[in-house]
């Protein structure tokens, strides 16, 4: 079967992690399988290095005009995409993203991540056309297929995610300790600084913990994105600053430090706001770190037993500190099983099952 997987980026955004994942794990099962995404800011390549197996195919996107608005940049990515992309040769064109999924104007399997809810019109259009005109959709939770099911009357089939376990599990013991050399004990968080990731709420919670754990830092790793928080980030630098407070904003980490940067973290918080699975929570639970994420359904489904739970920045800072100060040997237990559950190859067989099912042509 020859398969196109869709994206929108090459860099380690949840959506685009899960891409090559998938791709490879696909790829091991002996399917033809190429990832189209666009290479912004000149990248030639991925974030990480790819199975040779998969082949890849990065359209260039050049910068547009500086101050280019939001919605511009997202059209002018579709059109990129849409010129140079050709469907023909494949089985199956499945994407992963509102703006690949309209660059084949919606003759697509869809994978929803999550319901977004854009304000910007061009990103509410691109979204709303990108669940409402695709053939066939899958979501990675039940709770999102539910979203769906409710707000648009469609039936997704359910697959999670997968979790590169043993990258998270078998982390190097020098890699950890120099983590914790130069950062001493910290909370951290992968994702970023913006509204989705309830990044202000986190430093709200941070503000209250430091109390009872003076030496504690809070690290805040990842967060390239597409879309513009310049304003969400200023309000948080503001607050963080009227708060007294400085977090360690490291940005993109590299992939091959990011599991022991994980595996060294005192607590892994998780204060999202809107997700569709919650990888990146998984990933610590791989790592044996102790995880607080925000009280939603689709986080109760997802980790049930193995994380701790918070519906406000008061409970955030009460549980990662009960996290940092008691040894849970059931929590830690069940999140290992967890995460060790979710492989790729059960995910990639899943979505041959799916492909299989789907209209021929």
């Amino acid at each position: 079967m020859k398969i196109a997987l869709l994206s929108y980026s090459t860099k380690p955004r949840g959506g685009v992690v899960h891409t090559l994942a998938l791709a490879e794990a696909l790829a091991a099962l002996g399917e033809d399988v190429t990832v189209w995404t666009l290479g912004r800011g000149g990248d030639g390549g991925f974030f990480r290095p790819v199975d040779a197996r998969v082949q890849l195919r990065i359209v260039p996107f050049p910068d547009g005009p500086g101050g280019e608005p939001v919605g511009e940049r997202i059209l002018r990515s579709i059109g990129v995409l849409r010129a140079a992309f050709d469907p023909a040769p494949y089985d199956v064109v499945h994407a992963q993203d509102c703006i690949s999924a309209n660059a084949v104007d919606g003759r697509c399997v869809r994978t929803v991540h999550h319901v977004d809810h854009f304000t910007t019109p061009e990103l509410a259009a691109c979204h709303e056309r990108a669940v409402v005109e695709p053939y066939a959709h899958i979501c990675v939770s039940r709770s999102v297929a539910d979203e769906l099911a409710v707000g648009w009357g469609l039936k997704p089939a359910v697959i999670p995610n997968g979790v590169a376990y043993d990258r998270f599990a078998t982390t190097d013991p020098a890699a950890r300790e120099s983590w914790r050399a130069r950062l001493g004990r910290y909370v951290l968080t992968v994702g970023g600084i913006e509204p989705r990731k309830g990044s202000l709420d986190l430093l709200e919670a941070y503000a209250l913990l430091r109390s009872a754990h003076p030496g504690l830092r809070l690290v805040i790793a990842g967060g390239e994105t597409l879309f513009d928080y310049r304003d969400y980030r200023a309000r948080w630098e503001q607050r963080a600053a009227e708060l007294g407070i400085r977090p360690v904003v490291l940005g993109q980490v590299a992939e091959e430090e990011l599991p022991s940067l994980v595996a060294a973290a005192g607590a892994f918080a998780f204060p999202s706001v809107k997700e569709g699975f919650g990888l990146a929570a998984m990933e610590a639970l791989a790592a044996s770190v102790p995880l607080v994420v925000r009280e939603l359904p689709v986080l109760r489904e997802v980790f049930g037993s193995a994380a701790r739970f918070a519906a406000t920045p008061q409970d955030l800072a009460a549980e990662l500190g009960s996290a940092l100060t008691t040894d849970d040997p059931f929590r830690r237990a069940a999140g290992h099983a967890l995460a060790a559950r979710h492989t790729w190859a059960e995910a990639a067989r899943r979505h041959l099952d799916f492909y299989g099912t789907l209209p021929a042509g």
